[in-house]
């Protein structure tokens, strides 16, 4: 399947997307009718290698992907975008990991939580691996998860290692009440004393054992915390629409001034298009080049960097579009049945998510730019 007909076929969810973006909030998660989609539409086979049935498509396709559910349902955005990326990372993994959960059926889904929350032991043959994870978006929809823990190099250093596990060896504990997201269903995965077999470790290492395509080469961290920045963009690019269309025929009842003809709602608007636009371009670019880099066989430290303060960037960007939105959208916008508020808390929610927290990025990006290489954050 090419770019093209992948596009087409999201842009064909979106009408049912909007419709059920009340339902997903209500729910706590994705509706089944929505996950069916997406698997109907081939949208999780977009970074599967093509060894399991996937289409190996340049990372700029998922991403447009993302933008464009996010658009819609920031909820379906969010966690499409985590879940899709779980099966790039699975074509890192070994050969026998990717049997473990493609072998019977290639539509299976994975979902994760990165933080090092869990307790490691080494066993003969692998691990005894036991704790609690939070936020695992699409949690309900995934036969597996990937978790994260902290273990020892053979350098003796400290690294993330992450684990994969099969959903017999963990539990998915409903406590998702929160104020944005509400429709991901980012539940607890709790881990009892599970044996995982060293096949199924993985340390964030590119490179794939089942395809030669870049796509594999590209570094972990540039892609994964650009899937968790992306949706922002498409939130952003909601909220715009919606902003917009709302606003053509609207006029403020406190100054009966026609908010189209007002030109700080002019400028607003126009100031919000050109932050989510540049969020949008740093994207492209930051794939354009980092897909250059892999396919000439290298991608250097400073570009991985100036990935990251680009994605750190955009999360600065969607917000600010967002409340420059917002703030235009009169008291109407606080109510329940208001898309601008949805927008609104979402887009904050996910500011939330640690890939999405600026400043440390940039703080990195500056050390590094100063010769200050112990300080610089992994890139």
């Amino acid at each position: 399947m090419d770019r093209a007909t992948i596009i087409a076929n999201t842009e064909a969810l979106l009408p049912g997307l909007r419709e059920r973006r009340r339902e997903a909030e209500e729910l706590r998660r994705l509706p089944e009718v929505t996950v069916k989609e997406l698997r109907e539409a081939g949208l999780f086979r977009v970074l599967q290698p093509a060894h399991w049935g996937g289409y190996e498509l340049e990372p700029q396709v998922f991403y447009e992907v993302v933008m464009l559910l996010a658009s819609a349902c920031p909820a379906t955005g969010w966690t499409y975008g985590v879940l899709c990326v779980h099966n790039w990372q699975l074509a890192l993994m070994d050969l026998q990991a990717q049997q473990d959960v493609w072998g019977d059926d290639t539509n299976v889904l994975l979902a994760s939580s990165y933080a090092p929350r869990g307790k490691v032991e080494v066993v003969e043959g692998g691990y005894r691996l036991s704790g609690r994870w939070q936020f695992s978006s699409g949690s309900d929809f995934s036969e597996w998860a990937i978790v994260g823990a902290k273990t020892t190099g053979g350098d003796g250093a400290s690294r993330l290692s992450t684990f994969l596990v099969p959903r017999g060896d963990y539990r998915v504990e409903d406590v998702w009440h929160v104020m944005g997201l509400k429709g991901t269903g980012s539940n607890d995965l709790v881990v009892d004393d599970a044996f995982v077999p060293e096949h199924r470790r993985h340390d964030l290492e590119s490179g794939s054992p089942v395809s030669d395509n870049p796509l594999f080469d590209l570094p972990f961290v540039s892609v994964f915390s650009w899937s968790i920045t992306a949706p922002m963009i498409g939130m952003a690019t909601g909220a715009y629409d919606e902003h917009v269309r709302w606003s053509r025929a609207r006029t403020r009842v406190s100054s009966g001034t026609v908010v189209a003809e007002e030109a700080f709602s002019r400028m607003r608007v126009a100031d919000a298009s050109g932050e989510i636009d540049t969020a949008r371009a740093s994207l492209v670019r930051s794939m354009d080049d980092l897909m250059a880099a892999a396919t000439a066989g290298d991608v250097p430290m400073e570009l991985r960097a100036r990935v990251r303060r680009d994605q750190a960037r955009a999360v600065l960007m969607s917000i600010r579009a967002v409340d420059l939105l917002f703030d235009n959208s009169g008291a109407s916008a606080i109510k329940e049945d208001s898309p601008m508020q949805q927008f609104w808390r979402d887009i904050h929610a996910a500011r939330m998510h640690n890939s999405n927290v600026p400043e440390p990025v940039l703080a990195g990006y500056g050390a590094l730019e100063f010769g200050i290489v112990d300080q610089a954050v992994p890139f």
